[in-house]
């Protein structure tokens, strides 16, 4: 320093500082512990689905890093730690026999079309996990609706077997109901085959994810299948939810308000008002991706409100829609459209909070005078 300053004193130029070394991954502590969350997951999806769940998550996590890479170096920016999040949970909220090329296809969609045509990470108004979700619940329905199979059980499930639909022979407990796996892949999830067949699988297999077997549907005997991946054990997703919440992570009114809006909407149409179609309140907990969905995808921060009333709102408005599509919608998956449809609205909320508010102010004002 003091060389550089002599130097310039005596007429010389100073030397220029280094060039600043460019950020090639943007470390984020909120999506890293994010990640932590998801790790148990994704390790409990293993053991029930199979060593392919980890193919696909490879393949989800390639096209979606790719993606943001030719996006983000044709504006200057740098890879984040948000992108993996949003890789992982598009991954666990799909069927573990999703096709790689078509799960694919679907996390490009949502990257691109939800977070990068926007800027980047913080300019998005969606989830862009959910949005690839969607994309590909539309796009290719048959594979999101009606490609499920039963959780492998007892040790090792998952962990010595690369998937349930590749196996040569269907195991003893699915009886004649199935020969091989790939007979078990058009399987009714629980909530189907309440909708459809009156069949009620019990909660503690709800609950624990060790969902499977057959059940009477109609003339013939039916594989009752589980979700997908990342759904399907309810406490492992309680207790990440927990840890989100006790690390900061994850905002309490975010998470707390869609399950309440979602409960007292089962409350009054099931238990007060008798239709039979809404499930009752554990069964409509545990089931679908109610809990993952609340858990993991409305608690995403910058599609959400900031407000704290704002985010009441926005999280009672998505639980409430999610069991009023249930309830009337065609197709039982209704967690993702109808968080599509909360990150629509948010920032209005946010808009309208603050105008209310604004409007209080004068008011208070008057009468402390």
């Amino acid at each position: 320093m003091e060389a550089e300053q002599a130097e310039a004193k005596a007429g010389g130029a100073a030397r220029p500082a280094p060039p600043k070394r460019k950020t090639r991954l943007l470390k984020q502590p909120a999506m890293l512990r994010m990640l932590y969350a998801l790790a148990p997951v994704l390790v409990v999806g293993i053991y029930f689905f199979g060593w392919r769940v980890l193919a696909l998550l490879a393949a989800c996590t390639a096209a979606g890093t790719a993606t943001e890479w030719l996006m983000a170096s044709r504006r200057g920016g740098a890879l984040t730690t948000a992108n993996f999040v949003t890789c992982a949970l598009y991954t666990l909220s799909l069927p573990p026999t999703m096709p790689l090329w078509m799960a694919a296809v679907g996390i490009v969609v949502g990257v691109l079309f939800g977070k990068e045509v926007f800027g980047g990470f913080g300019r998005n108004f969606a989830n862009p996990a959910i949005v690839g979700r969607a994309f590909v619940y539309v796009a290719f329905p048959l594979e999101m609706t009606g490609s499920f199979v039963p959780a492998f059980r007892g040790w090792p499930g998952g962990f010595g077997h690369w998937a349930f639909h590749t196996l040569a022979q269907a195991p003893a407990w699915l009886g004649t109901a199935a020969k091989s796996g790939v007979d078990a892949v058009t399987s009714a999830t629980p909530v189907v085959a309440l909708r459809d067949f009156g069949y009620e699988t019990p909660l503690r297999d709800l609950a624990l994810g060790a969902i499977g077997g057959t059940f009477p549907g109609g003339a013939t005997e039916k594989v009752l299948g589980a979700g997908s991946i990342g759904e399907v054990c309810a406490p492992l997703i309680i207790l990440a939810g927990i840890y989100l919440l006790a690390t900061r992570t994850a905002n309490w009114r975010l998470m707390l308000s869609p399950l309440l809006a979602a409960s007292a909407m089962v409350g009054l149409l099931h238990h007060v008002l008798g239709i039979a179609r809404v499930p009752s309140l554990p069964f409509s907990l545990l089931s679908s991706s109610l809990l993952y969905g609340c858990v993991f995808m409305v608690t995403e921060p910058v599609s959400a409100p900031r407000k704290p009333l704002a985010m009441w709102l926005y999280g009672a408005f998505i639980g409430t829609t999610i069991i009023i599509l249930r309830w009337l919608g065609q197709f039982p998956g209704s967690v993702s459209f109808s968080i599509l449809l909360g990150n629509s609205v948010g920032p209005s909320l946010d808009m309208a909070v603050a105008a209310w508010q604004g409007r209080r102010k004068p008011h208070k004002s008057e009468g402390a005078a």
